[in-house]
């Protein structure tokens, strides 16, 4: 969610006015670039105009335009509000998103990570964990997004120096760096900081860069290579509004082998970081409308689902197990388009 660049390197101001520019032109995309925006203009320093940017996107939260997710906009919001001294409007923010219960594990982790910031362990360990029990309990799997709740969890409950319980096991077992988890939230890690002795100081620096290294290469992987879906109804809609494109999609249950068997055949061939973007008929009409082109025009498909991928849009290709596949069916990918042959489609 926030960019992982270095200040020195990067103009945040201008990149926080181009992104607000940006969702200008693509109105579907506001949340997603605002909140963008917002996260450049915390680096650059200007704390108060990032909070006018949450607060423009929490005004907008209404009818039909209502934003994707709210409750990650008011704990990105609290965040950053505790960051330049208003710490009660933040604390009251926090409260309302535990209380409304969100089923999406971000706004739990940034709460309880503002929590944890301030030095308010048991309030960000009791965050973490009506997260954890909402997002869960009788759960076969914990999917991929919920990993840093258990993460978060794991950490502070280090730092306030409880046993480890069966959540912490999991956690355990679904981290892959190559530092532990009890190595890395060990509290006394801070003090070989501070030692005199070199062999402690190397080997504390060389630990940091194997996390440093591993999390960079997860939040700074390269652009994606992205095919384009079409649910069902805006496949249908497409192809009424141009029957050219007929030809690309002669029907929905093809679309969605063809989409599958090619970035199979990509996987195959060592192609890194693949994704699959969905597209709208509004959307795709204004982006031909950006590039002067007719939307029958088929080969302005590959240039919107890459523009699309550009954006953010596109969502990692194979899912995580246990995830849901990324046809939209709401099945786990391995019961749907995962399985070997023809893929199952009720869409």
């Amino acid at each position: 969610m926030r960019p992982d660049t270095p200040a020195e390197n990067v103009d945040h101001t201008a990149e926080a006015a181009r992104l607000e520019r940006t969702a200008g032109l693509y109105p579907e995309d506001t949340e997603a670039l605002l909140l963008r925006a917002a996260a450049h203009l915390e680096l650059s320093g200007d704390r108060p105009a990032a909070t006018r940017l949450y607060d423009r996107l929490l005004a907008s939260d209404t009818g039909a335009s209502g934003l994707e997710n709210p409750s990650l906009v008011r704990a990105l919001k609290a965040s950053n509000l505790w960051e330049y001294g208003h710490e009660a409007e933040a604390r009251a923010i926090i409260d309302g998103i535990r209380a409304s219960s969100p089923r999406d594990p971000a706004p739990w982790v940034i709460a309880a990570e503002a929590l944890e910031a301030h030095d308010e362990l048991e309030a960000a360990h009791e965050t973490f964990t009506e997260g954890a029990r909402l997002l869960l309990t009788d759960v076969p799997e914990p999917s991929y997004s919920t990993h840093p709740l258990l993460y978060g969890r794991h950490r502070v409950r280090r730092m306030l120096g409880l046993a480890h319980d069966e959540w912490d096991a999991l956690a355990d077992t679904l981290h892959t760096m190559p530092v532990s988890l009890d190595e890395l939230h060990d509290p006394k890690r801070v003090w070989s900081l501070g030692s005199d002795n070199p062999a402690d100081l190397e080997a504390e620096i060389l630990r940091l860069r194997a996390e440093l290294g591993a999390y960079r290469e997860a939040l700074s992987r390269p652009f994606p290579v992205a095919m384009l879906h079409w649910p069902a109804d805006e496949l249908t809609e497409l192809v009424e509004a141009y029957p050219a494109l007929s030809t690309e999609y002669p029907s929905y249950e093809e679309h969605l082998a063809a989409i599958e068997a090619a970035l199979r055949e990509l996987a195959s061939s060592g192609t890194p970081n693949l994704g699959v973007v969905r597209g709208t008929v509004p959307s795709y009409e204004a982006f031909a409308a950006s590039e002067g082109a007719s939307p029958a025009d088929p080969t302005l498909l590959p240039q919107y689902a890459t523009t699309l991928a550009a954006r953010g849009r596109a969502v990692a290709w194979p899912p995580q197990r246990g995830a849901a596949c990324w046809c939209g069916t709401g099945r786990p990918y391995g019961e749907c388009h995962g399985i070997e042959g023809t893929p199952p489609t009720d869409r």
